[in-house]
């Protein structure tokens, strides 16, 4: 069976899971595929043979690709070979004999060919600096030494032995700051001071001094306070299990063991500072992102902000939250986000299955969790589809509006004791797309969190969420990026809802809403519409008007901190009419024309309101030439200013004199002294 250019093998896994080989090939509307029974074993030389094919592959099995990936490197290198999991994921369940047009979408799905996740290289040279309290560091030190070049810091040590033999340098102090990545970390230590030599008893110490720095590779926190660097757990390169866990701090040394050497750092998110509404000429307006970051990876940077992709552990908050799409998916690119949940919800339907429940998750927790609910639970239910992503946490507002979009009748988001602590920006994410879905009549609990660490409670929780009513599902193409995709799902929705309503309120903060502004103190100055990040607010090049179209509009909040009159608020909200998508006048007056060449120029009512402020001013009240020269334009107003008696004008600046008129002068007076003797001659000139 072949799948969007794929040559497909399918495995019963020694008949312990049931597959409906025509059932795959009606929703394919191909021929049916042969079902294996052990193609990791006996039946070997089939996947051989469609190696050697060179046509790429795709084994619906997980367990067994290390030996798929050997077999195609003995084959045929060059053949794409890809593997996806039904069994833990589908046949394995209380419901396999339902799982059918699940399989079909899993095999979909991970028949799409996703663009590989750039990477940045970082080396370490292994340099590793041990932070702890007492002889559970020098152990460490001790167990590392022979692999890395290591160093130890200990922190307000007490009776602490000497070693007999020191293998690597001992210091005493306490990290006052830390900063850097994996690869080049950067401390600055206080009471900082080396063990003394002639230590007898318990380390002794040299005289410390404060403002120490120390650079290295690697850090290996043993002091059991609180980490060094905020969501610690995403920092590479900094390890700090529970000293008090001798299991814990035996696997942080072994995985610190192999630090050493070239690594490559998946890029997780593109940024483009073009697109970013952080502020304009000084002025802060959204700062979704900076306050979403758990990793401080995120930073102002001007008008913009800056995103450190040496220290993105990935979790994905930012993009979700990012009302532009200046902040987008890396790992993987947003689009491919949205292609495979059109595909395996579409294939889907189209396979016949009903009502599904997207189960989001992500690659490492997620993953685990349902092998051991289809291994020691009841398994899936056969309508959950389960759909992966690096994070959970990077799930946005727009993703979820995009599968309720295409079709999910439910979605649900798996989270756990790794990312709990983090689960509040996505609980806000949740609580939008609820506010909406209940505003159209869908109603309560079509997206939840699951909040769960025991795998069989996590299938019996899902098998105990009754089916919702279906949702007409959308084939729409996420075109125009991140906003106009969201816009897509939403309008979708609005078609489609039970009971449509024209506008939904929603809490302050959301990227979505109108702009209102107090006419009576507006006036038009327009320093709103060049804060405008993304067009929202248009001004007209040939009449004093303000527009705004709400569907261009984040709510960041830019136009009302530049606003000098202070006159504009914000109203959160979804506007589903066909207004919001057209640029509507807000605010507009009559040009004032000139008095002198009748050019357009300037706001009537200003013009009028400041010229009759300024009538008894000292300034206009004895000039009425003054006071006219405010009705003219520009041009007017200086050629009128000079063509008035200048009172103040002083007589004209002598010429500079040069050495030529001086020799002119003196030319001058030499020839009117030769006429002057030449008269007194009788017109001689010889005598």
């Amino acid at each position: 069976m072949k799948i969007d250019g794929k040559m497909v093998l399918i495995c019963d896994c020694e008949g312990s899971m049931p597959l409906d080989g025509a059932g795959l090939a009606t929703a394919f509307d191909g021929d049916a595929p042969t079902v294996h029974t052990q193609l990791c074993r006996r039946q070997l030389a089939a996947v051989r043979n469609a190696l050697g094919d060179g046509t790429p592959l795709l084994i619906a099995c997980t367990q067994e690709a290390p030996l798929f990936d050997e077999l195609r490197a003995e084959t045929n290198p060059e053949t794409a070979l890809s593997v996806t999991n039904i069994r833990e994921r589908a046949r394995w369940s209380d419901e396999a004999a339902a799982a059918t047009p699940k399989i079909a979408a899993l095999l979909a799905e991970a028949a799409l060919d996703i663009a590989p996740a750039r990477a940045l290289e970082i080396a370490s040279r292994g340099v590793l600096l041990i932070y702890g309290r007492d002889e559970t560091a020098l152990e460490a030190a001790q167990r590392l030494a022979p692999r890395l070049d290591v160093t130890v810091l200990l922190r307000d040590p007490g009776d602490v032995a000497p070693p007999r033999v020191v293998e690597v340098p001992i210091f005493k102090g306490r990290i006052a700051a830390a900063r850097g990545h994996f690869g080049a970390f950067e401390l600055t230590i206080d009471d900082h001071a080396s063990a003394l030599p002639s230590s007898r008893a318990v380390l002794a110490f040299a005289a410390p001094r404060d403002g120490a720095i120390s650079r290295c590779d690697l850090i290996l926190d043993l002091t059991g306070d609180a980490a060094l660097f905020p969501a610690a757990d995403k920092r590479d390169g900094y390890v700090n299990p529970d000293p008090r866990d001798p299991a814990a701090v035996a696997r942080a040394l072994f995985d610190l063991a192999d630090m050493v050497g070239d690594f490559e750092k998946p890029i997780y998110v593109d940024f483009s500072a073009d697109l970013c509404a952080h502020g304009r000429n000084g002025k802060i307006g959204c700062t979704r992102c900076l306050d979403a970051c758990p990793a401080g990876a995120i930073a102002p940077d001007g008008d913009h902000v800056a995103i450190d992709p040496m220290l993105c552990g990935g979790c994905g908050h930012c993009a979700s939250v990012c009302p532009t799409g200046a902040a987008a998916h890396a790992l993987p690119p947003g689009d491919a986000v949205y292609t495979r949940l059109r595909v395996l919800l579409s294939t889907y339907a189209r396979a016949g299955g009903a009502a599904p429940l997207l189960l989001v998750h992500d690659s490492r927790h997620g993953e685990e969790m349902i092998s051991l609910a289809a291994r020691h639970g009841r398994g899936l239910p056969a309508r959950v589809l389960p759909f992966a992503l690096n994070e959970v946490t990077q799930v946005g507002f727009d993703l979820l509006a995009a599968a309720l979009a295409h079709g999910a009748a439910q979605v649900r988001l798996l989270i756990g004791r790794r990312n709990r602590a983090e689960a509040e920006t996505l609980a806000g994410q949740v609580a939008m797309i609820e506010r909406v879905t209940g505003a159209l009549g869908y109603g309560a609990g079509r997206v939840a969190l699951i909040d769960e660490d025991d795998p069989v409670a996590l299938a019996d929780a899902l098998h105990a969420v009754a089916p919702a009513a279906p949702i007409a599902a959308s084939s729409f193409l996420p075109m125009g990026g991140k906003r106009m995709a969201t816009l897509l799902a939403l309008g979708h929705l609005h078609a489609e809802a039970p009971t449509p309503v024209d506008r939904v309120a929603l809490d302050p903060g959301a990227p979505f809403g109108a702009v209102r502004v107090d006419i009576e103190g507006c006036t038009l100055c327009l320093s709103c519409v060049g804060a405008c990040p993304t067009g929202a607010l248009i001004d007209n090049p040939d009449r004093p008007m303000l527009r705004f179209r709400e569907d261009a509009c984040i709510q960041c909040g830019l136009c009302r901190v530049t606003c000098p009159e202070g006159v504009i608020a914000l109203e959160p909200r979804i506007d589903f009419t066909a207004e919001a998508r057209e640029a509507q006048v807000v605010h507009e007056e009559e040009p004032f024309a000139c008095v002198r060449c009748g050019k357009p120029f300037g706001i009537r009512a200003a013009i009028e309101r400041l010229t009759g402020q300024l009538a008894d001013h000292p300034m206009f009240a004895d000039d009425a030439a003054a006071l006219e020269r405010l009705r003219m334009c520009q041009d007017c107003r200086v050629v009128a200013h000079f063509a008035d008696p200048q009172p103040m004008a002083t007589r004209p600046r002598p010429p500079p004199r040069t050495t030529d008129d001086d020799l002119r002068e003196r030319e001058q007076a030499k020839a009117r002294a030769m006429h002057e003797r030449s008269k007194s001659n009788g017109g001689d000139t010889d005598g």
